[in-house]
C-alpha cells in the first residue's frame, strides 16, 4: 500500500506525500526518486529509523514522524537544511543529537511531546529559526540557558516535566507569546521579568508562594496559577520601631540618586571603579515611593488584581513579591501589604 502511495508521487509529481498509519516498518530505497516532495507524513507507523536515500529529499519543509518507535532524532535529518516543521511526538527519543540540531538552521517548530527526554543540548541555540518548541510529557529537569538566545521563539510548552527553575536567561525573550510550565516542580520565578509581548502564562500545578517584583507589569491575555501553594491571604501588621538608616545607606542613596544624572561629578567618576559600579548595579527600587536603595530593608507581598492591574479579562488575585524601602513605607494607610516574609 505504501508502495502504491510512493508509485502514484513518482507519476503525478505531487509535492505532498502521506504515508500514515500504513504500518510502516521501513521506507523504500526509491525515496531518493523523489527530490520535489516538500511535505512528507509518516506518522502513526513503526518506524525506527530513516533510511539515507532522505538527505535527497531536500525540498522538504514539513515532515511527521510522529507515533513511531525511533530511539534518536533519524542523523539523516541534519541534511535536510529547509526543514520548516519537525514533528516528533510519541517515539522512544531520549537523546537529542548535537549534531542533527547544528543541520537545521531554518526549523521554525520542533514538536517531541511524549519521548523520554531529560535534557536538551546548549545545541539547541543553532535552530536559530525557531519559533516554537515543544517538549511536553518528557523528563526535563532543567532548561539550559541558551534557550534564552533564541531570539525567535514565541511560543515555549514545557508542560508536565520535572523542572524546578527555569533560567534568568529567557526573560531575554522579547518576543515570547505563550509560555505553558504547567506541572513542574517550581519553587519560584526568576526575578527581573522582560516578557513585554507575553500573552498567556500556565504555571499550574506547581509549587510557586508568590510571583516576583513587577509580575503586575506584564499584559497578560490568560493566567493559569491554580495547583500552586500560594501564601495566604491573611494582613500581617508591622509591629517594628521605624529604623534608622546607616550611614553608608544614606550616602548609597545619594549615590544612586544622583547617577541618574550625567553631568553629575558621580556619573563621571563612577566608571573609574568596577568594583563600586558593580556593588551599585545590584539596586533595588521601593515598590512604593519608588526610592532607590542599596540595602534590601523590607519584603512582602501584595496581592494584585489581574483585571486591575494588568488589564486581564478575568479577575483574579495574585501574590506578587514587593520590596520597600521602610517601615514607613509598610505601614501607609493607603496601601496594604500582606504575608511579611523577610526584614
Amino acid at each position: 500500500m505504501a508502495n502504491e502511495s510512493v508509485i502514484r508521487a513518482l507519476k503525478t509529481k505531487s509535492n505532498s506525500l502521506n504515508l500514515s498509519s500504513r504500518k510502516i516498518t521501513h521506507l523504500p530505497e526509491v525515496f531518493a526518486k523523489l527530490p520535489w516532495i516538500a511535505v512528507l507524513k509518516l506518522n502513526n507507523n513503526y518506524l525506527s529509523s530513516l533510511p539515507s536515500e532522505l538527505m535527497c529529499l531536500q525540498k522538504l519543509t514539513e515532515l511527521n514522524l510522529g507515533n513511531n518507535v525511533l530511539e534518536e532524532i533519524p542523523p539523516v535529518l541534519k541534511h535536510l537544511c529547509c526543514l520548516n516543521k519537525l514533528y516528533l511526538y510519541g517515539n522512544k527519543i531520549s537523546h537529542l543529537s548535537p549534531e542533527v540540531l547544528e543541520g537545521l538552521p531554518n526549523l521554525e517548530l520542533l514538536n517531541l511531546n511524549h519521548n523520554r527526554i531529560k535534557v536538551i543540548p546548549a545545541e539547541i541555540k543553532k535552530l536559530c529559526s525557531l519559533k516554537s518548541i515543544s517538549v511536553t510529557d518528557n523528563h526535563l529537569q532543567q532548561i539550559p540557558a541558551e534557550l534564552g538566545l533564541m531570539k525567535s521563539l514565541t511560543e515555549i510548552n514545557f508542560t508536565n516535566n520535572k523542572l524546578t527553575q527555569i533560567p534568568q536567561q529567557l526573560y531575554n525573550l522579547s518576543q515570547l507569546r505563550k509560555l505553558y510550565l504547567a506541572r513542574n516542580n517550581l519553587t519560584e520565578l526568576p526575578e527581573g521579568l522582560g516578557w513585554k509581548n507575553l500573552k498567556i502564562l500556565d504555571v499550574a500545578g506547581n509549587f510557586l508562594s508568590v510571583f516576583p517584583v513587577g509580575f503586575q507589569f506584564l499584559r497578560l491575555d490568560e493566567l493559569f496559577f491554580e495547583g500552586n501553594c500560594l501564601v495566604p491571604f491573611t494582613l500581617m501588621e508591622s509591629i517594628q520601631e521605624k529604623e534608622v538608616l546607616a550611614l553608608k545607606e544614606l550616602s548609597a542613596r545619594l549615590i544612586l540618586q544622583e547617577n541618574t544624572n550625567s553631568f553629575s561629578v558621580v556619573s563621571r567618576a563612577l566608571p573609574m571603579y568596577p568594583d563600586l559600579q558593580d556593588m551599585l548595579s545590584h539596586w533595588g527600587q521601593c515598590g512604593l515611593c519608588s526610592q532607590p536603595f542599596l540595602t534590601t530593608w523590607l519584603e512582602c507581598v501584595q496581592f494584585i488584581n489581574t483585571k486591575k492591574h494588568m488589564g486581564m479579562k478575568s479577575s483574579q488575585s495574585v501574590p506578587v513579591r514587593v520590596l520597600l524601602c521602610s517601615y514607613d513605607c509598610f505601614n501607609r494607610d493607603d496601601h496594604q501589604y500582606y504575608g511579611l516574609a523577610r526584614l
